[in-house]
């Protein structure tokens, strides 16, 4: 379930009571209150904010789990197992049939109780492994795994063939970089999926990419025997690959250049392994 405009619709009446269960300090409510009043501007004009919180801004994401409590409070109340995070809920139930009837008096609660809305558009009632919550899905088999969402890979694909645009000119050290804070990241992140196999696909598609932009770089039909004989390659497979007329990107996944700029080559450079980082952290849980 995914609740609509969540951010721009918020009742600041009915959030600063819930705000004021917790906190007594009446200089801290006015400071909250001033915050969502505080207003945006639109074309150069502050426009006064009746309802909804700053998007963006460090206090939201708080003032909706708040917000938002009272929902948590009565799917506890009802036995229902699910997860939220700030708009986003996914409820867990054991049919189609329960899943509607779920869906319906949820909503029912969130726009009568909570004077929201809810985004029919994202909303379903649907199978766990068909849809994606904060960019993980699960498996179909009958013990089910926690994997990564198909369109996070795809997210993943389209920021390193950014950082890899052959077209971008740079050093392979800057590209690195950049991609080796990337990659850090993405697999702190998703470290909680049950999929090795995913990790180890990637790790072999980026290595692939990194391949292609050497290629690209070194041009010349020389240049290229020159340096793949200098990573170990017999000439004749040198010679085989500085003078074929294949596209970079089927010439990155030759066996020659698997061989030259393989897994070892790339650990040499200090690439960033996210299968490593994998393994790291489930051997620590």
């Amino acid at each position: 379930m995914d609740l609509a405009q969540f951010f721009d619709r918020v009742n600041h009446d009915i959030l600063m009571s819930r705000v004021a269960r917790k906190i007594e300090d009446k200089r801290v409510l006015r400071l909250i209150r001033r915050y969502l009043q505080a207003g945006i501007f639109v074309n150069g004009v502050c426009v006064r904010s009746d309802e909804g919180t700053p998007q963006g801004g460090p206090l939201s994401p708080l003032l909706a789990n708040i917000m938002l409590d009272d929902l948590d409070k009565e799917l506890e109340r009802r036995g229902h197992r699910f997860v939220r995070y700030a708009d986003d809920c996914n409820v867990y139930v054991s049919s189609r049939r329960a899943g509607e009837r779920v869906m319906e008096s949820v909503r029912r609660f969130v726009e009568e109780r909570l004077k929201l809305k809810v985004n029919v558009e994202k909303s379903a009632v649907d199978r766990p492994w068909k849809r994606k919550f904060l960019g993980f899905s699960f498996t179909w088999e009958k013990k089910t795994r926690i994997r990564i969402a198909p369109k996070s890979l795809k997210r993943f694909k389209d920021r390193v063939r950014e950082i890899t645009k052959r077209s971008r000119g740079q050093s392979i050290v800057s590209r690195l970089e950049k991609l080796n804070s990337y990659l850090r990241g993405w697999a702190g992140y998703y470290r909680y999926a049950e999929t090795r196999s995913v990790f180890e696909a990637l790790d072999e598609w980026t290595r692939r990419r990194l391949r292609m932009c050497l290629l690209k770089q070194w041009k010349q039909p020389k240049t290229k025997r020159r340096r793949l004989v200098s990573l170990g390659i017999p000439t004749e497979w040198a010679k085989n690959i500085s003078g074929s007329r294949k596209g970079y990107w089927r010439l990155s996944k030759t066996a020659q250049m698997n061989k030259a700029l393989g897994l070892a080559y790339w650990r040499e450079q200090g690439l960033v392994s996210l299968v490593e980082r994998y393994d790291s952290f489930r051997s620590t849980t």
